[in-house]
């Protein structure tokens, strides 16, 4: 499925809110946004899953949904209407994951186990930030990935991106 979304104009210029974490890194409000969001999407909308929330920039995020029913412009029309307490802060995207799908729950990186992988840490693990390779394991709290026949544990709360890689293109 290609990726498809609707995108919210923000009604007021102003930068990275409070509520998404102030001076935090970029991570960081990411996170506080999606603690924020997921409850207010998943409690809204039936069996709809948020992947990610990630900031485009100080004043855009883009929301990452799933539907087993699949993801058309009507949902993301949906999801959009949810979010309106945010239009003052941000421009908002929603959209479907796309063949580059987020992964940033244990479940995510469960159901991806076997694919080729992109994650991105924040902190050095093993001396790198960023991992490719193939997704080989997941436990409670870390994953393994095979990168250039080594295996690496990588904890989850170490993690701040993660995508499936899309080898058919």
């Amino acid at each position: 499925m290609g990726k498809k979304g609707a995108t919210v104009d923000k009604k007021s210029q102003t930068t990275a809110s409070s509520r998404a974490g102030g001076g935090r890194d970029i991570y960081g409000r990411e996170k506080a946004l999606a603690r924020e969001i997921t409850p207010v999407v998943e409690g809204g909308i039936p069996g709809i899953d948020v992947l990610a929330v990630e900031l485009v920039s100080p004043s855009r995020f883009c929301v990452f949904v799933d539907h087993p029913e699949g993801v058309d412009h009507a949902l993301c029309g949906r999801v959009t209407h949810l979010l309106e307490r945010w239009r003052s802060e941000y421009s908002i995207d929603v959209s479907s994951p796309g063949p580059n799908r987020p992964l940033r729950k244990p479940g995510h990186f469960a159901h991806a186990v076997g694919n080729a992988v992109s994650l991105r840490t924040g902190k050095a693990i093993h001396g790198e930030t960023r991992f490719r390779g193939e997704l080989t394991a997941t436990g409670e709290s870390a994953l393994t990935v095979t990168v250039a026949a080594a295996s690496l544990e990588i904890p989850y709360e170490a993690i701040v991106r993660a995508n499936v890689i899309d080898e058919t293109t």
